[in-house]
């Protein structure tokens, strides 16, 4: 299904997940504000946690975790979208492989705040139990 933005703070989401599943960290980097803040909404998982700024997304947290997977991967497929003024809802399911061939497929929502048409916050929600699950082999 093709998503369709109803706003601006919903066509900056779906191009920063697009900018996130080609793998694009400066340009993730680029869609980001100066305080942006990335929370996964999970605990006992590695990269739990608050990552703040620039650097600490996408050098400190998204860096090695995209390092886990093969090139490009995995795809953020955004199913869909939901806002109020500058608060996005977002599911989607991603697509992709492990860097050992593995597939990995599982699903997300998220809650992006969106503030001087950056991505201010992104408080993002997975299934634990099954990334836990591929990194316990």
């Amino acid at each position: 299904m093709l998503v369709e933005p109803a706003n601006e703070s919903e066509g900056l989401v779906l191009k920063f997940f697009a900018t996130l599943g080609a793998g694009d960290l400066e340009g993730v980097r680029e869609l980001l504000h100066e305080e942006a803040t990335w929370t996964p909404q999970v605990r006992a998982v590695p990269g739990a946690g608050v990552h703040r700024g620039k650097r600490g997304i996408v050098d400190e947290f998204l860096a090695p975790v995209r390092g886990l997977f093969r090139q490009g991967d995995p795809k953020v497929i955004i199913d869909s979208l939901a806002s109020k003024g500058g608060l996005v809802f977002a599911e989607s399911h991603s697509d992709g492989c492990l860097a050992d061939g593995r597939p990995y497929e599982n699903l997300y929502a998220w809650a992006v705040e969106v503030r001087d048409r950056k991505i201010y916050a992104v408080r993002e929600y997975f299934d634990s139990h099954y990334v836990m699950g591929l990194f316990a082999r």
